[in-house]
């Protein structure tokens, strides 16, 4: 099963990209927050994109729907657990940021998520119900398109944990997860587990 590509971008098309990877071209649906992240990307330049694989009986032709970072793709899992969305629709849907619809979610924006393709009052109630209290971390995932990837300079406390998710998983540049989590511990200084000083990073975030 393929979980990530990093090729030469051949084609872009409405809501999929021809990738090629070891001279083999693989279609790639995208929601539409990503591939507005594309934008700027001309024929010819790398991309890279985490894949969620999709193959049922009744659906043999597999489906290969790609995100810029592993926290999207694992937001999308969640997403789909939901009661009658599936992954083709739930790819259609998603045309705003995953940070959004997480922060909508976890705020009870019932208005925001009907801004989602295909989604009305009754089916962004039931996302709520469904994934209330289970998203919050990708309500931290960085705002700016491009990720990087940073090591800790934080050594031996549990503060390289949150770090780590902030940068590796969320997308955020070391200085900004270091810049977050000052905050937090400044707010709230009796933490003391990498749970706590999380909640205390996304309360101040979404508060």
């Amino acid at each position: 099963m393929i979980g990530y590509l990093e090729g030469s971008l051949l084609n872009k098309y409405e809501d999929r990209i021809l990738l090629l990877v070891n001279h083999v071209g693989y279609e790639v649906l995208l929601p539409s927050f990503v591939m507005d992240t594309l934008e700027g990307k001309a024929i010819g330049e790398q991309v890279s994109v985490h894949i969620y694989y999709y193959q049922t009986e009744r659906q043999p032709k597999p489906t290969l729907i790609g995100f810029n970072l592993e926290a999207e793709k694992e937001f999308f899992q969640y997403f789909i657990s939901v009661e009658a969305i599936g992954p083709i629709k739930a790819a259609k849907a998603l045309t705003i940021s995953i940070r959004e619809i997480a922060r909508a979610i976890e705020t009870n924006d019932v208005e925001t998520l009907k801004q989602l393709k295909g989604i009305g009052t009754r089916t962004a109630q039931k996302i709520i119900a469904t994934l209330k209290g289970r998203v919050e971390k990708f309500a931290l995932i960085r705002k700016e398109e491009e990720v990087e990837k940073s090591e800790s300079t934080f050594t031996g406390d549990f503060t390289v944990q949150v770090f780590e998710v902030l940068v590796n998983q969320l997308g955020h540049k070391a200085v900004d997860a270091k810049l977050l989590i000052k905050k937090a511990l400044d707010r709230q200084p009796s933490i003391s587990t990498p749970e706590e000083l999380f909640d205390e990073v996304y309360r101040g975030e979404i508060g």
